[in-house]
């Protein structure tokens, strides 16, 4: 399999490693693997993903809550140290910024337990996320959010194949035009597939298994 490395133009810290073949996830087949490890787990490339994020967020007035998807716990922490330190307000009691994920059940429904529902109802809540392809994830989460009086005043993600998604614009470094013929395909509707090309790996939310 080949791979290689997208440098992004915020920050020479940021490189999105991809690589050619036939992947699928839980929602889609795609004909690349989007490795984001090192930038959701290095605290220099988090902290200078998070920094790129931030500027999509200077003119709004308030963030209260930043809900991270796809293991962005790290990035989403010093998301919102660079949001507190670029005078975003909070309308927290305590003025700072909460940070947390929700959990999946079995059957793959989002919710947050009673101790969180407070950080979620009525609060302006930043939706973070590493990759935002079919779009299905972000519908999950905006309807979780909703569903617990959350609103959604912004939606990032490193790597995004839509500019949009339910009416929220999906803020991104890294998008699809950046890498060469990037495609995603409904698994039962697969061009990959039918022409008999075996999967080279599995991708979840917890990282990438080679077949």
């Amino acid at each position: 399999m080949e791979s290689y490395k997208i440098n992004s133009s915020y920050n020479n810290l940021i490189k999105l490693k991809v690589t050619l073949g036939h992947f699928a996830t839980t929602s889609s087949h795609i004909n690349y693997f989007i490795d984001l490890t090192s930038l959701k787990s290095r605290s220099n490339e988090a902290r200078a993903v998070a920094k790129s994020l931030c500027s999509e967020y200077i003119s709004s007035t308030v963030v209260d809550t930043i809900i991270c998807m796809d293991g962005t716990e790290v990035i989403g922490a010093y998301l919102a140290d660079e949001l507190t330190e670029s005078g975003i307000m909070s309308m927290n009691s305590h003025g700072s910024i909460y940070v947390i994920t929700p959990e999946q059940t079995s059957a793959g429904q989002l919710l947050f337990r009673d101790n969180l529902i407070s950080m979620v109802k009525d609060k302006h809540v930043v939706l973070l996320l590493a990759t935002a392809t079919t779009g299905r994830t972000i519908d999950k989460a905006i309807e979780c959010i909703e569903y617990y009086g959350g609103d959604i005043v912004g939606i990032s993600s490193i790597f995004t194949a839509s500019d949009s998604v339910s009416g929220h614009s999906v803020n991104g470094i890294f998008h699809a035009k950046d890498i060469d013929n990037y495609a995603s395909y409904a698994s039962n509707n697969c061009p990959l597939c039918n022409a008999k090309v075996k999967l080279d790996g599995i991708i979840a939310q917890g990282g990438f298994s080679k077949l």
